[in-house]
């Protein structure tokens, strides 16, 4: 995998432009996936247990589950990751199969994200991240467009 050709092909796949609000993205991924997209917070998840954010989607709904932190910066790049999956394709179908004897409670995209999770070097998590970078420059940029900072500064 070209990591760097995938995560271009993704951006230009949204079809948003260079700058975009989160908000647009966000309506971006629901309309693709065809589902809602909820975004909670759980008080009770803590980054510093090595888990910032998951993904639990089902038929109708699609969850990302993030951890509080005290920089809305850090928690926008929680979630962004977790839409990056979605927007990369990440556990569609059967990438994700677990055996449900392991988990039989948890639905098998929800197991397999959780179970994958730990390799945090692999390719499919550094895609991930890369595309959160470039998704929270394009989200950076509208705001300094909104704020006419180049006007004022440039």
């Amino acid at each position: 995998m070209n990591i760097e050709q995938t995560v271009s092909a993704a951006v230009a796949g949204l079809q948003l432009g260079n700058t975009f609000t989160f908000d647009d993205l966000r309506d971006t991924v629901q309309d693709r996936r065809h589902r809602r997209l909820r975004i909670v917070e759980l008080a009770d998840l803590d980054a510093h247990d090595g888990l910032c954010a998951a993904l639990i989607s089902n038929d109708a709904e699609d969850f990302v589950l993030h951890a509080r932190s005290d920089s809305a910066l850090h928690r926008q790049q929680f979630v962004l990751h977790e839409l990056s999956h979605m927007i990369l394709g990440h556990c569609d179908g059967d990438d994700c199969a677990v055996e449900e004897v392991l988990l039989p409670n948890i639905p098998p995209y929800t197991r397999g994200r959780l179970l994958r999770r730990q390799d945090l070097d692999s390719e499919t998590e550094i895609a991930a991240e890369s595309l959160a970078d470039r998704l929270a420059a394009g989200i950076r940029g509208s705001v300094f467009a909104e704020s006419r900072y180049s006007e004022v500064f440039g």
